[in-house]
């Protein structure tokens, strides 16, 4: 009877994700004693223009859980299955309030809201739980490299004439990393998708 009730209470245990990025620790005093907390990296404030040519800012994803990522619409190489992919977390999430999907340009010189309301309307993706921003091309690779830790810029070099990381990275409502994704396979698609039922919990 003991085994089995180790196993009845094993199975109630609720997983927690980890944070991602190097914490800052905080020391503090309470009641006279000394104590010391972790405090992880944010996705800071940020400010860009969708696909229907309206601001999109940090505080449209206030309280939600969302997952980002870095592409180009005419991207010959991983974009095309990262997309294919992202319809799958799409399809499983779109009915959801509390989820959003929030897919960056690293061409903004090409890819105007023209292009990425052509590009979304080719996916099927209607209303706004899934936007595709453009802005400042410094800003979106200084937020993509140094804040969401992917790889965002300009490299002649590669085909397309960019490089860029095939990550899907999830962030909390508190706007901290807790995933980071392979969004070039099946097998990191799903495990976004269980991740984001388990911080759905939270």
């Amino acid at each position: 009877m003991g085994f089995l009730a180790l196993i009845v209470f094993g199975s109630c245990e609720t997983k927690k994700l980890p944070y991602y990025g190097e914490p800052d620790v905080i020391k503090k005093v309470v009641d006279g004693k000394e104590t010391e907390q972790s405090v992880y990296p944010t996705i800071p404030d940020f400010s860009f223009i969708n696909e229907d040519k309206e601001v999109v800012t940090d505080k449209d994803f206030k309280g939600k859980v969302y997952v980002a990522d870095f592409f180009f619409v005419t991207c010959p190489t991983i974009c095309p299955v990262m997309k294919k992919n992202m319809l799958t977390v799409y399809k499983e999430y779109k009915d959801n309030r509390n989820v959003k999907i929030l897919s960056h340009t690293i061409d903004p010189e090409h890819d105007t809201p023209e292009i990425l309301k052509k590009y979304a309307t080719d996916l099927g993706v209607t209303g706004k739980m899934w936007q595709f921003v453009t802005g400042d091309k410094e800003k979106i690779y200084d937020i993509g490299q140094k804040h969401y830790m992917v790889s965002a810029l300009e490299d002649s070099s590669q085909a397309g004439g960019y490089i860029h990381s095939g990550a899907f990275v999830l962030v909390d409502k508190d706007r901290h990393i807790r995933g980071m994704y392979d969004g070039t396979t099946k097998d990191g698609t799903e495990k976004l998708i269980k991740d984001l039922a388990v911080l759905l919990k939270e």
